[in-house]
């Protein structure tokens, strides 16, 4: 069986590439150098910011398990993790409105780099406070730098078009560092240890924080309201705008579904833990105890995402975002019932994963575009941590539970149905939208947000151009 895994990477690679030239060389592509050059600008951080957060990812648990810790621990472990993301998220969030995103990237840079610094210590206390650090870095990760990136990018005057080439570009991106990133932590891991790859993220993350220094220019959200205001103004704007409500409800679902399939897919390929209730924890020690090919596969998902994020440009030439993230939602939902309905079938199983992970690689630009449309810059990177609240609930729910696996599919593949519900909802609300206002929401959101802060601090209006950095 395990030639399916090997063979299935293969032919996605191939499909990969054909669609990867298809894509730069038959669909239209934006030419304008400034934007080119803020693209890459912020695609270098990006990637190094991902990096080091994938150099971490594979060895956590096996560094817990090298010092002895117990299954308890380590659950417990990983539950502050996704703990302190949903506990402390929307306040890191209101910070980087206030105090400035560029600001919040850099405090990233150090927070993750601190997590890394208490991996060398076998201590349970140490090891918590860097889950801790390392909870609240990813609520940074997964908002501040996209809500720098849009204000940017709609501050420089660049089209909605070409926000949507900048999160494909992202989500490609994203995945190649993956697979480099684990390839990389392995080999540092069998030379020198499990705590070296974390050396290599601290490394990885200390050149990221020197980048944003000296090539970032700082932005803000409401810089006049204090945190509480903060809080307000973002929760008013999801309870009376019901596009940003749907917006949030579609990403708690997917992504709790996403971090749960992440934890799972281990035990639902391997054929021994079908029909073995157990929990998180002990699923992923069963993962260093089989045999089926842990990398092939992994990197086998990673392709899956870069031809979803091929996909995404294709669609978005033919159809609007909101429309074909119905079907995409659909899809993903289906998927993830493979499990329930093969169970024990390898090949099915597996292809179904492919095709969830094809989803994931069109969601993720999909919901940026999107909310770079309906999210106001006031409160964005608020809102966006906001959103992870559910997200995070979701799957702390689940970690402590001792769900049998079918159980556990049955609860992801409703939360998708209810986000193809919710999209389905979003959709409707766009279609009431006049064009003009459909198309061009996040721009004069932008616009008058720079508007009243020139009134309110009386400062004339610097030439865009004069900024670029």
């Amino acid at each position: 069986m395990m030639n399916i895994f090997i063979s299935g990477f293969a032919l996605l690679s191939v499909l990969c590439i054909i669609l990867f030239v298809y894509t730069r060389t038959s669909l239209p592509s934006v030419g304008d150098a400034s934007f080119k050059q803020f693209q890459r600008i912020y695609l270098v951080v990006y990637m190094l910011a991902m990096a080091g957060d994938w150099l971490q990812g594979p060895h956590v648990y096996a560094l817990y398990d090298s010092y002895g810790m117990s299954s308890h621990d380590i659950e417990v472990l990983f539950v502050a993790g996704f703990g302190s993301s949903m506990i402390f998220g929307t306040i890191v969030g209101s910070f980087a409105d206030k105090y400035g995103r560029r600001a919040n990237c850099i405090l990233y840079g150090i927070l993750y780099g601190g997590a890394c610094i208490t991996k060398h210590f076998n201590n349970f206390y140490i090891l918590m406070v860097g889950r801790l650090l390392g909870g609240i870095a990813t609520s940074i990760l997964y908002s501040a730098f996209e809500s720098w990136m849009v204000y940017e990018h709609n501050k420089r005057g660049f089209s909605q078009d070409s926000l949507g080439s900048v999160f494909s570009h992202a989500v490609l991106g994203n995945s190649l560092v993956a697979i480099v990133a684990g390839l990389v932590a392995q080999f540092f891991a069998d030379r020198f240890g499990f705590v070296a790859p974390f050396d290599v993220s601290l490394t990885v993350l200390t050149i990221m924080t020197v980048i944003i220094v000296f090539t970032w220019s700082e932005n803000y959200g409401d810089r006049n309201s204090d945190l509480s205001v903060s809080f307000s103004n973002a929760s008013k704007s999801i309870r009376t705008d019901h596009k940003i409500l749907c917006l949030g409800l579609i990403q708690s679902l997917f992504e709790g579904s996403m971090y749960i399939f992440v934890l799972e897919w281990t035990p639902a390929l391997t054929p021994e833990t079908h029909d073995t209730a157990t929990s998180t924890a002990r699923h992923l020690l069963s993962s260093n105890e089989t045999t089926i090919p842990h990398g092939h596969i992994f990197a086998g998902f990673m392709v899956s995402i870069m031809i979803g994020s091929s996909l995404f440009k294709i669609l978005s030439s033919y159809t609007n975002v909101e429309s074909f993230m119905r079907f995409v939602l659909l899809i993903a939902a289906l998927s993830l019932s493979t499990p329930i309905i093969f169970k024990g079938n390898q090949l099915f199983v597996f292809c179904g994963f492919l095709v969830f992970e094809t989803c994931v690689g069109i969601f993720w630009p999909s919901l940026g575009q999107m909310r770079g449309k309906y999210v106001p810059e006031a409160t964005r990177a608020t809102i966006m941590n906001f959103f992870r609240i559910p997200l995070n609930f979701i799957v702390v729910v689940i970690l402590l539970q001792a769900l049998p696996m079918k159980m556990i599919f049955e609860c992801c593949v409703m939360f998708l149905f209810l986000a193809m519900i919710c999209q389905q909802w979003l959709y409707s609300l766009y279609r009431k939208l006049p064009k003009s206002e459909s198309l061009e929401k996040g721009s004069q959101e932008f616009s008058d947000s720079v508007d009243l802060t020139l009134v309110e601090h009386k400062t004339p209006l610097l030439d865009v151009k004069a900024e670029m950095v």
